[in-house]
Parts: structure tokens; sequence; C-alpha cells
């Protein structure tokens, strides 16, 4: 934002304040600006990860037993009592639910970003966009630590690491920019309608629902017609949710298809379309919270 100095009578400090009629920073301007404030990032980063594990035995080791012990609850459920003939079953959950995760407690922390930080927002300057960043990115140490257990799962049931993986980095790139988007749109949101909140909770359990977790979208048939509408439910749950898009192709390359024997290789036009895709939510989330920015002091 652009802030002018006020004057004020002799001996006392000048006041600084939001002048809306100077013209908008550049795109170079606002990274250099963020590029400035990277200490604040790292320690916002740091903070985060202390409450949310102050007073905790286990601390940070929770980002990893979380999926294990959903991972053993899926398993018991849908391979042993419902007889899922899926291979490496326990494999097939993990690659699903630590990127889903990542996803999830991103949201949810970045969604209440600008809310929880409100008394930080109303005294200081700072880029405001650095608290869902900090959000996402102390989620994503939650990823990393998981994300080492999960290859150690790997090696256990003999499928390692293969030349596939190297796709990961792309994949892990394309979720930040979409979880990301996501965070600055509904933390910018929130700051006006804290009904976002609530919406969040019923909109990410039917998320969940919506992305192949814990089950193979391929499992629900070639076609399905509803109303006379006939459609492929694979090809239509990735097109119109990104999340599914995204935990497939973590599974392709490191577990692999419904189909094949172990991991394959992404198919570069599949990964492509989610990208473009996250860039497209990643634009608007932030032109809406650029938008937003210079109300939230009032509105806090």
């Amino acid at each position: 934002m652009d802030y002018e100095k006020r004057p004020r009578a002799d001996g006392e400090m000048p006041t600084y304040a939001y002048n809306a009629g100077q013209h908008r920073r550049d795109w170079w301007g606002k990274l250099k600006e963020l590029q400035q404030y990277r200490y604040l990032l790292r320690n916002l980063i740091a903070r985060d990860l202390k409450v949310r594990y102050k007073n905790s035995v286990l601390g940070i080791l929770w980002s990893v037993l979380n999926p294990l012990f959903l991972m053993v609850v899926f398993t018991i459920v849908f391979s042993v009592l419902a007889g899922n003939e899926i291979r490496d079953y326990p494999i097939f959950v993990l690659t699903g639910l630590i990127p889903w995760n990542f996803f999830s407690g991103s949201l949810t922390s970045g969604t209440t970003a600008i809310t929880s930080n409100s008394g930080l927002v109303k005294k200081v300057y700072f880029p405001r966009e650095l608290l869902p960043a900090a959000a996402v990115l102390s989620n994503l140490v939650n990823f990393l630590f998981a994300f080492l257990v999960l290859i150690v799962f790997l090696y256990i049931f003999g499928i390692g690491l293969t030349v596939h993986a190297l796709w990961v980095p792309l994949i892990l790139l394309t979720q930040i920019i979409f979880t990301l988007g996501l965070g600055l749109l509904l933390g910018s949101l929130t700051v006006f309608y804290r009904d976002v909140l609530m919406i969040l909770e019923v909109v990410m359990l039917a998320w969940f629902f919506l992305t192949p977790v814990f089950y193979s979208l391929e499992t629900f048939g070639q076609s399905s017609t509803i109303l006379g509408f006939t459609f492929v439910p694979a090809q239509l749950l990735r097109w119109i949710n990104p999340m599914a898009s995204i935990i497939d192709g973590y599974r392709t390359v490191l577990w692999g298809t419904y189909t094949s024997n172990g991991p394959v290789a992404m198919y570069p036009p599949y990964l492509l379309r989610t990208f473009v895709t996250s860039v497209i939510v990643f634009v608007i989330g932030y032109g809406v919270f650029n938008r937003l920015n210079p109300l939230f002091g009032e509105k806090l």
C-alpha cells in the first residue's frame, strides 16, 4: 500500500495514513517489498509452528502421527472389512492423506490469518499477504515431515522412489499456488464476513469426500447418466476439483495408477491444465486481497 506523511503540531510525531489517490505499486515493486520483509515471514512461520504445538509433548510429530492414524483406520475399514482390492492400500491412502492435510490445514489457517492477527494489522504496516503466506508455509513444514515418513513406507512396501518422483516438486508447487490463492481470497473475505469460516467447515467436509483421498475415481465406472446427461465421473471430478487432480498427481508418480503395477510418469498436459487453473485461482485471490487490503484496519 502507499502511505503519505501527515504533519502535526510542532513537537509531535508525524502519523502515516493510507493515500487512496496515489498510484498502485507495480508487480515489481510488490515483489521487492515482499523480499525486504522476508525476515518477518520467517518469524511468522516460526511463531505459527510454536503456537500450534505449544504445550504439546510430541510437538511436530503430530504432523506425522495424524496421517498414520487415519491410514490405519481407512485400511481397516476399506481394505480389511470392506474387502478393497487396491494394491498396497496403506500407501494408496497416505499419498492422498498427506497432501490433503497440507491443503486443509493451510486453507483453514489462511482463512483466519488476517482476523487472528488484527492487533498487528491495525498497529504496524507490513505486507498483509505475508500472513496467509506464513499460514501456508508453516503447514508446508508439516507436509515435508510427513512426506519423509511416506518415503520410508514406500521402501517398506517395496515400491521405493523411482525417477517419476522428480515430478513431485512441480506438483507441490501447483498445490502451493492453488492453496495460497484460495487463502488470500478467503482470508480477505473473512475480514468482512465472519460466516466464511463457518461455511468453509461444511465445504471442507464435502470437499474431502469429493476428492480421491481414500478411494480411486476409476471405481466409479466409465460413464454415468444424470437427468439425461452422460459423463465420465473421474474426468468431471478432475476438471471441477483441482485437488482431485493434484492428489492424483502425487499418487501417479509415487504409487501408480489403478491399472499399473507401480509408479508411472505424469502426463504433462494433465499437470499443465491443473497448474494453469491454480495460477488463475491465485490471480483472482490476490486481486481481491489487494482490492480489500486498504479496508482491513477499519473493519477489524
